[in-house]
């Protein structure tokens, strides 16, 4: 085993030694790391002292550090630069870390002294009180109580459920990675520089000649939206759509069998169904009220949506195409309605919306609203393309951040916040690495690389959870950072979103790539008009994959996931020119792993949050007020899940919001 792997890591503030690692030295390290964790498991549940939480929980704090660091290193890397032998790591190793977290979950000694804490509190801190009660339920709910053929049986879903999710993933992967759609000289007539120099890029990065699309979000949609020719957006689209439903990658086999486990999982834990099961410790509670809440949001942005498709039907038609309005079609004219309103197109956007100028404005609002500041760190990192800061608050060391933001064949898809290293202060301060994972189009060799306004609402986005990750203040691990609820976690990162859009932002960050000259004022003011353009398509698209995340796992699991997918789709009446923005074969969030599923409704549920929390920053007529920041900063960002989420809210707004700023914030009010 490398010292790479080892857990105490020697680069600058205590980086890993990337350069060191090598793929063969994981598998051996895994070994080692879970071998010694649970021998300090062993150790804490065997002692013969009675249970105190400075033997207990406290020791389960220190237990595993080798194992979480080995665990971290490569969990990134399988992610962001994956390969043939990080793949069958992969394979290999999930079903034995989910039977190794199982046996410590269903450790009868163990759990008998978290058990006897739980029922007795005395003298205990508020924090401690509350990460004792949350290790007592992730232990009950991770089957702690159960007994005989039951406990066998949910550890055996435990480790089948993780093969499955780790084959998923790499389904999806594979189809994107292999899939492209060559452009000739012809195709590219109509189609922006932007995307052209894009789609050349892509090939050169695969290695092809010319100019190809790809699946990749960041060329994709730039593709559909601005492509003249239907031939081709259809057949980019009906790619797109068909990742994970055909041959040796055909997941649709795996979701109904991950579906079946987990209604069993449940099922065994004391539940009626898998989404009452999770929903039970998030801040929804119960699927009635996810459901109620996603119809609320659903009836008026299906209704805005029906009303968009005749308007862009009529362009169509106005090009001379007597034809439905289809999926491949919708983003095109949606572009074309856009300018033809707002005087406005992405073609024109780009050219303010550097990709460094837009990572500085992600610095400048944090350092307007929290004080912190940003300082380059010249080290060797996991890929040559990542770039990293320390992050200070005054003198303060605050912890690592790195930036991982092209897309790459090896990298998955989307955008997401990870780290190397949480943040504590139990045995001394020990302050996070976090990384902000995105996929953005990169430029060819000389030109800048410029970004749509969706992908600056990304980096916004992921960067409010790395400060979520970077702020923590609390003193375990347990409870640090992004360790809340699933519908509470995603409060702070789309709550940062809503500072991209503020006129002091865009003025001095959206500079003219060529001039250094500010966006136009009237430019200005036709972008934040439009703002709430097509969010019946944005809403639609969205909620319709929450609902059928939703339905999957509310009853009794479909022997057909995708026919059950039609038929939630058809009660709830998607319009025939809109699909999931996540169609389940391609359903990352819920099939890959057991994050989101379930809680693909959380985006939503604290959108509530989010646009209630800005309006009190606009309340008082400065959107960076520092006492309203102040109370940000402590009650949300640095909390942690010190609290119950409930709490966290009401202590900063003084109340939990209603729908209403939701739907205002997108358009969407009566």
């Amino acid at each position: 085993m490398t010292a790479a792997l080892d857990p105490d890591w020697s680069g600058p503030f205590g980086l890993p030694d990337f350069a060191a690692v090598a793929d063969e030295t994981f598998l051996p390290a895994f070994d080692a790391a879970m071998a010694e964790d649970r021998a300090e498991i062993d150790a804490i549940a065997s002692q013969a002292d009675a249970p105190s939480f400075a033997n207990t929980i406290e020791a389960l704090e220190r237990a595993g550090k080798r194992l979480e660091r080995v665990s971290a290193i490569f969990w990134n890397l399988a992610g962001t630069d994956s390969n043939p032998e990080r793949e069958e790591i992969q394979r290999a190793m999930a079903p034995k870390l989910a039977a190794h977290r199982t046996e410590t979950m269903m450790n009868a000694a163990l759990f008998a002294r978290i058990d006897a804490l739980h029922a007795d509190r005395a003298g205990l801190s508020a924090e401690q009180d509350r990460v004792l009660t949350l290790y007592h339920r992730m232990f009950v709910r991770a089957g702690a109580q159960l007994t005989g053929d039951a406990r066998s049986r949910l550890a055996e879903i435990m480790q089948r459920l993780a093969s499955l999710g780790t084959q998923f993933s790499q389904n999806v992967l594979a189809d994107e990675r292999d899939w492209t759609m060559p452009l000739s000289a012809e195709d590219l007539d109509g189609l922006p520089d932007d995307v052209v120099a894009a789609a050349s890029q892509a090939a050169e990065e695969r290695g092809e000649a010319g100019h190809v699309v790809t699946l990749n979000r960041s060329l994709i949609v730039p593709f559909l939206q601005s492509c003249p020719r239907r031939d081709l957006r259809e057949a980019a689209f009906r790619a797109w759509k068909a990742r994970g439903t055909s041959g040796e990658t055909d997941n649709r086999p795996l979701m109904s069998e991950t579906l079946a486990l987990r209604e069993e999982r449940a099922r065994l834990l004391g539940y009626e169904s898998f989404a009452a099961y999770k929903l039970d410790p998030q801040m929804a509670k119960t699927p009635q009220a996810v459901r109620d809440l996603l119809m609320a949001v659903w009836s008026p942005a299906r209704a805005q949506a029906n009303a968009d498709a005749a308007r862009l039907t009529e362009l169509m038609h106005a090009d001379g195409i007597n034809d439905r309005l289809q999926p491949w079609d919708w983003r095109y004219y949606a572009e074309k309605l856009r300018r033809d309103e707002h005087d406005l197109d992405e073609a024109a956007l780009k050219p303010y919306l550097r990709r460094d100028r837009m990572r500085a404005a992600t610095f400048d609002v944090a350092q307007r609203l929290f004080g912190l500041s940003f300082h380059p760190i010249t080290a060797t990192l996991y890929h040559p393309e990542c770039q990293a800061w320390e992050v200070r608050k005054g003198d303060r060391h605050m912890g690592v951040f790195i930036a991982d933001d092209f897309a790459r064949a090896s990298k998955r898809s989307g955008a997401w916040c990870s780290g190397f290293r949480g943040q504590s202060n139990f045995d001394g301060p020990e302050r996070p690495i976090v990384v902000n994972v995105c996929n953005f189009a990169k430029a060819p060799a000389g030109r800048p690389d410029l970004l749509t306004f969706d992908d600056a609402r990304t980096m916004f986005h992921e960067f409010g959870h790395a400060l979520h990750a970077l702020m923590s203040d609390v003193t375990y691990p347990f409870i640090a950072g992004t360790s809340v609820a699933r519908d509470f976690v995603e409060l702070p990162s789309q709550l940062y979103e809503h500072w991209l859009t503020t006129p002091e932002v865009l003025t001095a960050f959206a500079l003219h790539t060529q001039t250094d000259e500010p966006m136009p004022p009237d430019l200005l003011g036709r972008l934040l008009a439009a703002e709430n353009f097509d969010q019946g398509f944005a809403t639609v698209e969205y909620t319709a994959s929450a609902l059928v995340d939703l339905a999957l796992h509310s009853g009794p699991a479909p022997q057909d996931a995708v026919a059950a997918q039609d038929a939630v789709l058809a009660e709830i009446g998607l319009p025939d020119a809109i699909t999931m923005r996540h169609s389940g074969p391609h359903f990352l969030h819920v099939f890959a792993g057991d994050g989101y599923s379930s809680g693909y409704y959380s985006y939503i549920w604290s959108e509530v949050m989010d646009a209630d929390a800005f309006e009190a920053f606009e309340e008082t007529g400065n959107v960076f007020d520092p006492a309203m920041a102040a109370r940000l900063a402590e009650h949300i960002y640095a909390a942690g899940g010190s609290r119950p989420e409930e709490e966290l809210y009401r202590a900063f707004r003084g109340r939990l919001p209603g729908v209403e700023a939701l739907l205002k914030g997108r358009g969407l009010a009566a």
